[in-house]
């Protein structure tokens, strides 16, 4: 019950009727306002949730609702972005790399313009055993072999699909040992569930908040 009562201190239930006896009721609409709010927080993040249902009990739909397609808007973006790394990894994982020579190599700021990232970027996978990259024998600074700047393009286009960098740690190490593409399939592959069931998520949320409108004299 003290969920309950969190929720409705945080106007995600509207305020409940109270009895003589000063004891909270729920009807149809607090149970279907918590329906939506549960269903958002697993689509889309229990703050921005929150943020959802709070505007479905204003007066106007118009605020709620442009809420509720951002949301959409940013499962539809990130959907597109796993669908570009996917072709991208195919492309990366399996094209042929040669005799490596010392004028191949790429140093952190050629790379970096090269992937558009910060250098910064480049030292944290470094440091996270992402992409290991060689050091300059004379100067020791950080030099990439073509297999390696090709490790950093796969690292890169995971992470634009929203891959998560404790993953990829485990991730990485067996791609430069073996160069599977099944690994990285798999990991899209683990990606594009995760949207999925926050898809169904927002919609679940969606039917329940369609509910709250109608209980508030709002739908169509």
């Amino acid at each position: 019950m003290q969920q309950v009562r969190n929720l409705e201190r945080d106007g995600v239930l509207p305020p409940a009727a109270r009895t003589a006896a000063g004891y909270r009721v729920y009807g149809e609409i607090h149970l279907r306002s918590a329906l939506a709010y549960r269903a958002l927080a697993a689509g889309t993040g229990p703050v921005e949730a929150k943020r959802i249902v709070r505007a479905f009990h204003r007066p106007s739909a118009a605020h709620a609702l442009a809420l509720l397609d951002s949301a959409h808007a940013r499962l539809a973006a990130e959907r597109a972005a796993l669908h570009e790394a996917e072709q991208a990894a195919r492309t990366i994982a399996v094209e042929p790399v040669g005799q490596v020579r010392a004028s191949d190599s790429m140093g952190v700021s050629e790379l970096a313009d090269a992937l558009g990232v910060r250098p910064s970027t480049l030292r944290h996978w470094h440091a996270e055993g992402l992409v290991v990259p060689d050091r300059d024998p004379v100067r020791a600074a950080r030099r990439y072999t073509p297999s390696q700047v090709r490790d950093a393009r796969i690292v890169h286009q995971l992470r634009l699909a929203g891959y998560r960098i404790t993953p990829l740690r485990a991730l990485m190490p067996r791609l430069r040992g073996h160069r599977r593409m099944e690994e990285v399939a798999a990991a899209l592959a683990g990606r594009d569930t995760a949207l999925t069931a926050r898809s169904l998520a927002l919609l679940e949320g969606a039917a329940a908040l369609n509910a709250v409108l109608r209980l508030h004299g709002q739908a169509g």
